[in-house]
């Protein structure tokens, strides 16, 4: 089985399992305590502090552990914005954050704040004079992810930083997917990682909040962790995780160019071996290991279910992998296409071949899925005057854009054809389709039922 979804966890690194075995022993006890027990686990935990700290690039003082990724995020978004009350409760962050942030952001929002959302480029990119525009004289944090977790797009996180700080304003960086590979540049305020993202153990995040920052945290505290992170530390966890952190850095250039090669080499043929495919993400300014593309007239759950059986695991952001079928809001942001989407993510040591098994197996696990939804239902296509209707209503992706193809060869060169569709994906995947087969998408306006999307056959 070749595992290829490092970025939603990293398998456990060897040091990290072994720095977990052996501080079991060690770490057990109350580092608050002045006993010899207490003292040991003290030591422990400074000492993976320090490591930690040398990995991010600040000062052991700056960097507490927290019970998780999402934890750190959550306190440091709240903390940061309790801190700068008397500025203002205007937050900016990127449409294409984690989850964490932007449910931080819902939270504030519901509290009376302020959010504002910068857009992306098609390379799931923002433009650092963006978030320039976006800055105020109320806004009291910025979010900025260092690198994206759905289609690997490193986002200019100094440039950022330095506008935010001309403007008197603390950037909060989301470092997860990245700090295994490197600091982070600029000069963020804060930022929030994740261990199981590097290979450490997972229940371990840090948060790090520089000095001069105004803080204030939020909810029950009690004297751990500088008063930011409540409840008894998981020392082992935290040893394995700094380990593992540093174990990692260790080898990270070697092994950034190694996957960097891996992942070009599947951007550079799934386009010539599957048929109607769209690679996403920035072509150059990405992680070294993330690779992601969607497929046309593709179920995206169905084709995991179809690599799974074929040994390969892998991700998706299409919609309908989700619980709420509804698009990625990465992808949706983007403006790319959902449907069919696979995101491959090497893990260290990823084998060459395991990538050239899989680049074998793909086409022809696209293909049965395809063969599997291929078929239009018979009479959802009728004509109205010059305008050729499709019936998609109550049908989910990728069957509207499925009908959609089959059908737009059926009017004459500038002729109409208009989807009828209650499933959100639509919105997006109707619009990517046009672009990837150079037929006009006219617009869409609401229907009798559901969303009716107009578009021009051009060739």
């Amino acid at each position: 089985m070749a595992y290829f979804d490092a970025a939603s966890a990293a398998p456990l690194h060897s040091v990290a399992r072994q720095a977990l075995l052996a501080s079991l022993d060690e770490g057990w006890a109350d580092p608050a305590r002045l006993y010899r027990e207490g003292r040991r686990a003290r030591m422990l935990l400074d000492a993976a502090r320090e490591a930690a700290a040398e990995a991010v690039g600040c000062r052991a003082d700056e960097l507490v552990f927290t019970s998780s990724g999402t934890r750190a995020v959550h306190a440091g978004v709240a903390g940061a914005l309790a801190g700068r009350r008397r500025a203002g409760r205007h937050l900016i962050v990127s449409a294409v954050e984690h989850s964490s942030v932007l449910h931080s952001a819902e939270v504030h929002e519901a509290d009376g704040g302020c959010v504002t959302q910068v857009p992306v480029d098609r390379g799931g990119a923002v433009a650092p004079a963006a978030y320039g525009d976006a800055l105020r004289g109320d806004t009291a944090l910025a979010c900025l992810q260092s690198a994206n977790h759905e289609v690997g797009t490193e986002q200019p996180v100094a440039a950022v930083a330095d506008l935010c700080r001309e403007a008197g304003v603390p950037l909060l960086v989301d470092a997860a997917q990245s700090l295994g590979w490197g600091p982070v540049a600029g000069d963020w305020s804060l930022l929030a990682a994740s261990a199981h993202k590097w290979g450490g153990p997972s229940g371990v995040g840090l948060l790090v909040v520089r000095k001069g920052v105004r803080f204030s945290a939020q909810g029950p505290v009690d004297e751990r962790e500088s008063g930011r992170a409540a409840g008894f530390e998981n020392i082992p966890a935290i040893v394995a995780a700094a380990a593992s952190l540093r174990a990692v850095r260790a080898d990270a250039a070697g092994e950034a160019a190694r996957l960097r090669e891996l992942t070009e080499r599947i951007r550079a043929r799934v386009p010539g071996l599957v048929p109607d495919v769209e690679v996403v993400g920035d072509p150059v300014r990405r992680l070294p290991g993330v690779v992601t593309f969607s497929c046309l007239y593709v179920d995206g759950e169905a084709l995991l279910h179809e690599l799974d059986r074929e040994g390969f695991s892998v991700s998706s952001g299409s919609s309908c992998t989700s619980s709420t079928l509804t698009p990625s809001h990465v992808l949706r942001a983007m403006g790319v296409l959902s449907e069919g989407n696979v995101r491959v993510s090497l893990p260290l040591g990823a084998a060459e071949e395991d990538v050239e098994r899989f680049l074998e197996v793909l086409p022809r696990a696209v293909a049965a899925v395809r063969d599997k939804l291929g078929a239009p239902v018979p009479g959802a296509v009728v004509r109205e005057a010059d305008v050729l209707v499709v019936d998609s209503l109550g049908k989910r992706c990728p069957i509207p854009v499925i009908e959609l193809a089959k059908v737009i060869g059926d009017v004459p060169a500038g002729g109409l054809v208009r989807v009828l569709a209650d499933d959100e994906a639509a919105r997006l995947d109707i619009p990517a389709w046009c672009e990837m087969r150079g037929q006009e998408y006219v617009g869409e306006e609401p229907a009798e039922k559901g969303t009716a999307y107009t578009v021009r056959r051009v060739s």
